[in-house]
């Protein structure tokens, strides 16, 4: 059985999926300016972060104001403070203009942040005309896994919005901007790491406070991880992904009772532990398949199946191909 506080399960999920910081820049903006349309995640994959499936994007607004909205719905306005995050890689747009524009030239917008990515532009980009209205924005787009199974963003929104309000000094999200300026300007060697590593730490801030912000009340993976029940059950399964667990023995774990953390673990994460387990096997065996080193049956049974075939057939199920279409493709 696992012992003491096990992994941190936030970046053990994080690091499965594959997050990988792709784009990071500083965009600054006065009216009149058009606004910026951004393609879908799978069209920018690609060419952005080729070995994952999907681009989350995120702007944290740094001063000024502006607008930014799907193209299936309203927009919103942003103030200096506030995180906007597109977790499930959606077309969308952002800029000072309440209007919304046409839709994305997906073709422009991949060569735009292809020549940003391979260092063509500066880290801070600025665009309009000079007027009264302004905005200043950190843009970080990051490459991820969605398939077969991404329990973070099946359980975030469309459009994740993180209210800043008035933050103390020396708060973490903003040393993060500074120091990201601090490499943009010194142009060290190392900085374009250092810059992606750093879009990648202002996502999980953005993650931390939509955490912290969550009303108490919903549902999902997230306020799983936050019940004291569920969250230890949630512990247990990714410090031993392989371990032959019974509801009844991760109860014991999660010190609960059976029924107990049945109820809520299906209630917040929306399915039951065993399912849950199962699944996360499929992610942890997606990604030995995608590294295409080891064969089928090594693969099951490093993740916890005696049986190549009862692997195959839970394998095709979650993913919906056989485990040797999915190391090919």
């Amino acid at each position: 059985m696992p012992a003491g506080p096990g992994p941190d399960t936030l970046s053990d999920v994080l690091r499965t999926v594959r997050l990988t910081g792709s784009v990071f820049f500083l965009s600054e903006i006065s009216s009149p300016c058009d606004s910026a349309r951004v393609a879908e995640g799978t069209s920018l994959a690609p060419a952005l972060a080729p070995r994952t499936q999907n681009v989350i994007s995120y702007h944290v607004v740094a001063a000024g104001a502006c607008w930014a909205g799907l193209y299936q719905g309203d927009p919103v306005r942003l103030e200096a403070g506030d995180v906007l995050v597109f977790p499930h890689g959606d077309s969308y747009y952002i800029g000072l203009d309440r209007e919304m524009p046409g839709p994305p030239d997906v073709q422009a917008c991949v060569g735009y942040l292809s020549a940003i990515s391979r260092g063509q532009l500066p880290f801070v980009l600025t665009g309009g005309g000079g007027g009264p209205e302004r905005a200043k924005l950190v843009c970080g787009f990051l490459g991820c896994d969605q398939r077969p199974f991404n329990p973070l963003l099946d359980s975030l929104p469309r459009l994740m919005l993180v209210r800043g309000g008035k933050r103390p000094a020396g708060d973490r999200l903003d040393r993060l901007i500074e120091l990201a300026l601090a490499e943009a300007q010194e142009q060290n060697p190392g900085g374009e790491s250092v810059r992606l590593r750093l879009s990648e730490l202002v996502f999980v801030e953005a993650i931390r406070r939509h955490l912290a912000t969550m009303p108490q009340g919903e549902s999902g993976w997230l306020a799983g991880l936050r019940d004291e029940a569920v969250g230890r059950a949630l512990t247990s399964l990714h410090a031993q992904p392989t371990h032959g667990w019974t509801l009844t023995s991760l109860a014991k774990a999660s010190g609960t009772s059976r029924s107990g953390l049945a109820d809520r673990f299906n209630r917040l994460v929306g399915q039951p532990p065993m399912q849950y387990l199962m699944r996360w096997r499929m992610q942890l065996a997606a990604q030995l398949l995608s590294d295409g080193w080891s064969k089928v049956g090594a693969v099951a049974a490093e993740v916890g199946y005696d049986s190549e075939a009862a692997f195959s057939r839970a394998f095709k199920k979650v993913a919906g191909v056989a485990p040797a279409t999915w190391r090919r493709a």
